[in-house]
């Protein structure tokens, strides 16, 4: 690289003269960082591994700079700047064939420019707009770093074992945390000191979920949901797969049905509980022995651990706190939607402080809620087409090797966005919508995979005589 000799000295000056200005553990933790910062650079795909193991381990530790925000998010933006600047000096250059799923996300990312002005102007808060969009459409870009990235199988599969490495590592911390204090806020201070931020906040917030787990997502329902989109994808590695990658996949299978059920999210619970039997309908291998094996061990946990029947139990009477919530938020929604008819914008996330509106526990609702009608249409017409776009010939379902990671992110995409019945999550939450982007592509383009290899088996059947 032409590059290398004079970059190199311009940092050894630099560290020379930072030698002799600040302590040597400063000047070894920034060596570390501009060290890894140069990797990715010149290996965008090292970054976007990264990413799968830190957005799913540590979501939300922050890192400043310039504005306070997540290190996945640095993380997606240090791998833009990384592409671009090898497109600069054509280092990596690959050629530009956007599906048409990627393409109605192109169109409701530029669509989403009108209601940030709207709300800019309607929504008199005060607000950061300008970053919470800005940090929206990265999220959602992480979907376009597949074809850029993960153009193999070796490189996908590099990628599928990185998202469950961090889904093993959160589990392992969170678990035992929560079987050892019995509450949400005891992984609190482990987590400060890891890179998270307005910890008093969160310790306000988790105080009234005290008999459900907390875990690095923060909140039980949004780690119950990021449970039900990994699990299958955990579970279909777990199967096809042998050696440590098959100890990987099971492990956090069974983890995750752990944390799933000690976060006591219902939403997420039933998500998972619907698509599995969508699998089993589809004579998919084990899950229907899973089902059943996952009722027994549910029906165990229902008798020895109370606050999973409370949260349970609550589906079914009309005095649930959080079941009453969801009623008035849909009762309010309209009065929201006549206020704000092209959507609030990113200036705040609802409700808006200083009124009377509510916010509102529904994926689609949230589009529209933030972005109006138009986008929400805009998003099911995204969906739709993902859809459509990565189905099997003739609509088969199997599982083996060459489809595990088909599945496993089919199955994934299809448990978030049946959660977004009772849930927002997956619409606006950073790094969540960014991992949910991410395996949306994943599937995409592994579906196109085996649709061309089907082809191609066709037409060689078609030329034998």
């Amino acid at each position: 690289m032409p590059l290398a000799l004079p970059v190199g000295l311009l940092i050894a000056l630099l560290f020379g003269v930072l030698v002799c200005l600040l302590p040597p553990v400063q000047v070894t933790a920034a060596l570390i960082g501009v060290a890894a910062i140069l990797t990715i650079i010149r290996r965008p795909l090292r970054g976007l591994l990264l990413f799968g193991v830190l957005s799913t381990f540590l979501p939300y530790a922050t890192v400043q700079i310039g504005i306070r925000t997540t290190v996945s998010e640095a993380l997606l933006l240090l791998i833009w700047a990384s592409l671009l600047a090898h497109r600069l000096f054509a280092l990596y250059n690959p050629p530009l064939d956007l599906l048409r799923t990627e393409r109605w996300l192109i169109a409701l990312m530029l669509f989403s420019a009108l209601p940030f002005v709207a709300g800019q102007l309607m929504v008199h808060v005060d607000g950061n707009g300008p970053i919470n969009w800005i940090r929206w459409l990265f999220n959602l870009s992480a979907l376009f770093l597949v074809p850029q990235l993960l153009r193999d199988e070796r490189s996908r599969e590099q990628m599928t074992i990185a998202l469950l490495l961090g889904t093993l590592l959160l589990l392992l911390l969170s678990i035992p945390v929560y079987l050892k204090s019995g509450n949400s806020t005891a992984i609190i201070s482990i987590i400060g000191g890891l890179g998270y931020s307005n910890l008093d906040t969160l310790n306000e917030g988790l105080s009234g979920l005290s008999t459900r787990m907390g875990t690095p997502w923060t909140h039980p329902n949004i780690a119950g949901g990021a449970m039900a989109m990994l699990l299958p994808l955990a579970f279909c590695i777990g199967i096809t797969r042998r050696g440590p990658v098959r100890v990987l996949g099971l492990a956090v299978a069974m983890l995750a049905l752990a944390g799933l059920l000690f976060t006591g999210s219902r939403g997420a619970l039933v998500s998972l509980v619907v698509v599995m039997c969508w699998m089993a309908r589809r004579r998919v291998p084990y899950v229907g022995r899973m089902l059943m094996a996952g009722a027994f061990l549910g029906f165990l946990v229902l008798m020895f651990y109370p606050p999973l029947q409370d949260r349970l139990m609550g589906l079914f009477t009309s005095d649930d706190a959080s079941t009453a919530v969801r009623f008035q938020e849909y009762s309010h929604f309209p009065e929201a939607m006549g206020m704000f008819p092209l959507g609030i914008g990113f200036k705040v996330d609802p409700p808006i402080p200083g009124t009377r509106l509510l916010g509102i526990s529904n994926l689609w609702l949230n589009y529209v809620y933030k972005l109006g009608v138009p986008g929400m249409l805009l998003f099911v017409t995204v969906t739709v087409s993902w859809w459509r776009e990565s189905r099997m010939p003739r609509n088969t379902v199997t599982l083996n090797r060459d489809t595990a990671l088909w599945l496993g992110t089919r199955v994934g995409v299809m448990a978030a966005l049946f959660s977004g019945l009772f849930d927002h999550y997956f619409s606006f939450t950073t790094v969540l919508i960014a991992l949910f982007w991410l395996l949306l592509g994943l599937n995409l383009h592994e579906a196109r995979r085996l649709q061309r290899k089907a082809q191609a088996t066709e037409s060689d059947l078609g030329d034998r005589p």
